[in-house]
Formats: structure tokens, sequence, C-alpha cells
């Protein structure tokens, strides 16, 4: 895709993934497709945030790959999965999708270092302030607050919480919920 770097900077919402895109597998690693359950209202969640004109980013820890669990192109293939059963269901998919695989090749920094989301911000003309981080853990949240994200919202889960988000949620229906209000505030609810 090519980006035109005189367009305005647009706000994303970010996405963890395991525990926010497709449901948690627990304290182990989702290592196949097969083992992957989309999470209930993402297909709303994402379709909405689409129609806001915003971005659709996961920037997310699979370090299943490091720890030589699953091979870089298993994540591919789930990754490849998850994108085409989204174009199908609601004819998109995740604008961009970063991992922290754990690899000594890997590019990208673990969470809660913000270097995800700004590389995503850098390479996608994101409106860091204006964005917003949807996770399931503390690292996730600290994360965001360290790239300047102001509004982060946590999906309550397996994880304790040690460092709060600006809202808490049981369902990706009750993020969609905020994320309407939210748009709705500002003047520009979706169609």
């Amino acid at each position: 895709m090519t980006r035109d770097p005189q367009a305005q900077p647009r706000p994303a919402v970010f996405f963890d993934r395991d525990g926010v895109v497709n449901v948690s597998p627990g304290p182990g690693y989702v290592l196949s497709w097969e083992a992957f359950q989309i999470s209930p209202g993402l297909f709303d969640l994402l379709r909405d945030v689409h129609r806001q004109g915003w971005l659709a980013i996961i920037v997310t820890s699979q370090k299943g790959v490091g720890k030589n669990l699953m091979t870089q192109a298993d994540l591919d293939e789930i990754h490849a999965n998850l994108q085409s059963t989204l174009r199908n269901g609601i004819g998109s998919g995740f604008d961009g999708i970063y991992a922290y695989t754990g690899t000594p090749d890997c590019p990208h920094r673990p969470k809660p270092d913000p270097e995800m989301i700004l590389t995503a911000a850098r390479e996608w003309n994101i409106d860091v302030k204006r964005s917003w981080l949807i996770g399931d853990a503390d690292r996730d949240i600290e994360m965001a607050v360290s790239a300047g994200i102001e509004h982060t919202i946590r999906v309550r889960g397996d994880n304790p919480i040690g460092f709060p988000a600006t809202h808490t949620v049981d369902s990706l229906a009750e993020a969609l919920a905020i994320l309407t209000r939210h748009w709705s505030v500002d003047g520009k609810a979706p169609d």
C-alpha cells in the first residue's frame, strides 16, 4: 500500500491478539489455525473501526516462535487465515500485524516496550494521541501509555489487573459500545 506523506495522520485501534482478537489459549500458545478461535464480536468491532475511517492494527507477542514451539511460517499461516476469514466475513481485515516472536532476528521488541506501536504509527501515518488500544494484560496497557495512547480498553480475562486501563470490559461488544460513544461525541458516528 502506498502511503501519502502529505495525508493527515489517522487514528487507529491497536489490538492485542490472544485474549482480544482470538479467545485466550490460557497459559499456552495458539500454535495452529485449527486452535485459533476468533473472539465473539470481532467482526462487528473491526467493521465499525473501518467504517469510522480508522486503521486496525494488531500488536502481539508470539514467543512460541522463539521457543521453537511453532515456526514463523506457522504464525504467518495463522495470520493469513485470520485475514482471509475477516475479508470473507466483513470485506476487510487488519491493516497491519506486528508480532514480537522472541527470535534473534525479530525486528520488534517485547511488550511493554512501545516499539511495535511506534513502528506502526510511523509506517501507517497514525495519530497516536487520538488512537485507542484494546488489550487483556498489564503489558498491553503499559505499552499503549508509553507510546502516548491515552484511551485504553482492557478485556477482562485470566490476567491479574495491576496497571489500570481507561475502561475495563467483559466483551468486544462492550468495547465497541465505548468506541461508538466516543465517535458519537466526536461527531463522527459510523453509518
